[in-house]
């Protein structure tokens, strides 16, 4: 059980992660990291993550539901196929060494953190359909939930960016479509990381209220700020914890 500081400070964490996630997106480059640089081993710190990282992404779900931008008919047959991916990804895990764990996962993240830094151009074009829907649903919707059951941050960027790319679906509705893709890849893996024990439970809580008061001030704040701007700053934000766990480490 990290310290009380420690807890405050991912408390704050996840509070920014949660903001900023609201506004352009990408708030697990940011708790992830941090956790791995609060010390908790690799397996702990993914299942914390995904602990807190439900809890945002259920509530995006809710809205997106809640104010017909998805039908839950829509989704259903999509979010199965996800979910499937990232329970398998989620198992895959748990068997792989803990000391390979703790080099592979900055080295994934600072992979995702260029490729985030530019995603938000690839979702500015349009494009044609590329992939048949059922080819889609049952290839390329558990290939990313394997990664989310693995690692996870950068995601929702994937369901969104394969939506517009592959489904020549329009940027606004691929968003919302990934919010509930993202659930049920978190809550999958979540499920997992239960049976596991594989989590710190009063970390997770923490960050989770962290997480939805980062929303609520998102919310306020969601016209008033530059997406590209923020792009740019959870990177630095990212690098600049990674680098500090390997200088430390």
């Amino acid at each position: 059980m990290p310290e009380l500081d420690i807890i405050v400070a991912l408390f704050g964490v996840a509070l920014c992660a949660g903001c900023l996630d609201t506004l352009a997106g990408g708030g697990g480059l940011l708790v992830l990291p941090a956790l791995i640089l609060a010390g908790l081993p690799p397996l702990e710190a993914l299942g914390t993550n995904k602990m807190q990282g439900t809890m945002g992404t259920a509530t995006a779900t809710w809205m997106m539901l809640r104010h017909r931008r998805v039908t839950w008919q829509q989704m259903k047959p999509l979010m199965l196929w996800a979910f499937l991916g990232s329970i398998l990804g989620t198992i895959a895990v748990q068997f792989i060494d803990a000391g390979f764990l703790r080099y592979l996962i900055p080295v994934v993240l600072i992979g995702i953190a260029g490729y985030f830094l530019f995603s938000g151009q690839l979702l500015d074009k349009v494009h044609p359909v590329k992939l048949a829907p059922e080819r889609f649903r049952r290839l390329v919707l558990p290939g990313i939930g394997v990664y989310d059951g693995m690692i996870g941050p950068g995601a929702g960027s994937f369901f969104s960016l394969s939506l517009v790319a592959w489904q020549g679906k329009p940027l606004l509705d691929a968003t919302a479509m990934a919010k509930c893709l993202n659930f049920a890849t978190n809550f999958a893996s979540l499920l997992v990381f239960l049976t596991t024990g594989k989590l710190l439970w009063q970390v997770g809580l923490v960050m989770m209220c962290g997480q939805v008061l980062g929303a609520w001030c998102g919310s306020h704040l969601l016209f008033r700020s530059n997406p590209q701007v923020l792009r740019v700053l959870i990177v630095v934000l990212c690098l600049g914890m990674l680098v500090r766990y390997f200088v430390g480490g």
